[in-house]
């Protein structure tokens, strides 16, 4: 197998269930910089919760934030952002207070800050997971001021994130509408995607999608799986996510990652 360069997502796939991270990944992205193959982490977080990820085990990496929206260099230089027009940001946000108002929390995304209207329990426990503090703000005066969002991500309990999906892409195709999860829904604007912020890294190293792999566990994940010249879907994903790939590994409770990479003799134990 030619392997030039990795990308993985980050919640059910790099990192463990309990938001811990595995020895064996931390050593899996380590051998494969030794070897000089770039790791890079894909995912819908902002990078302000990504970078305590990277720095608990030393390392500095490029990202890709907000599927794809927002992609940093090593050195946290801009390679590609990608925003929500204020019409669609405006017109997206009032439609789904109108429609699931308290039975859903709203989070805002722009740049490398992140507001809330309401610091309730869900929000809470993102916080606490991805140790970054929102600011609580009236989201109607952010795109007034220029403050336009990367990702707009709304919070519920299922079968709503599926009922939502459906419904608000219908009524907004100029936005991308995914499901990460169960509990939730990540808004984009149009055409961003895991795989475009995939195009814009390899482009950035002069590698071709042929010989990148890609590790992924979830819905937001289709686009990179069938992007790359191989993917890889997590032991815990749907069977959708399953069929779609190349491979299936080791879930990320079971370091699927650092496995599959010893097995194909991309690193060494």
């Amino acid at each position: 197998m030619n392997c030039k360069i990795v990308f993985s997502d980050i919640d059910g796939t790099f990192i463990r269930k309990d938001h811990s991270l595995s020895d064996k990944h931390a050593t899996a992205v380590k051998k494969l910089l030794e070897r000089k193959i770039p790791f890079i982490l894909v995912s819908a977080r902002m990078p302000e919760a990504i970078y305590p990820i990277t720095n608990s085990f030393g390392v500095k990496i490029p990202v890709i934030s907000y599927s794809g929206a927002l992609v940093l260099t090593r050195d946290e230089n801009v390679l590609f952002s990608k925003t929500i027009d204020e019409n669609s940001a405006i017109e997206v946000l009032d439609s789904i207070k109108k429609s699931w108002g308290d039975r859903v929390s709203l989070n805002y995304y722009a740049g490398r800050k992140w507001y809330v209207e309401n610091f309730d329990s869900r929000v809470r426990r993102e916080s606490n997971t991805t140790t970054v503090i929102p600011k609580v703000t009236r989201f109607d005066s952010l795109p007034s001021a220029g403050i336009l969002p990367h990702k707009i991500l709304v919070m519920s309990e299922p079968p709503l994130g599926e009922e939502m999906e459906k419904i608000l892409g219908e009524k907004f195709p100029q936005l991308n509408v995914v499901r990460s999860s169960d509990h939730l829904l990540e808004i984009m604007a149009r055409g961003v995607t895991k795989a475009t912020g995939i195009e814009s890294m390899l482009h950035h190293y002069g590698i071709s999608k042929d010989d990148a792999i890609a590790f992924g566990d979830n819905f937001n994940d289709r686009e990179m799986l069938k992007y790359v010249g191989f993917s890889v879907a997590m032991g815990n994903s749907p069977d959708e996510i399953k069929s779609l790939a190349n491979e299936v590994t080791d879930s990320n409770n079971d370091d699927g990652i650092y496995n599959f990479l010893i097995r194909k003799g991309i690193i060494s134990e």
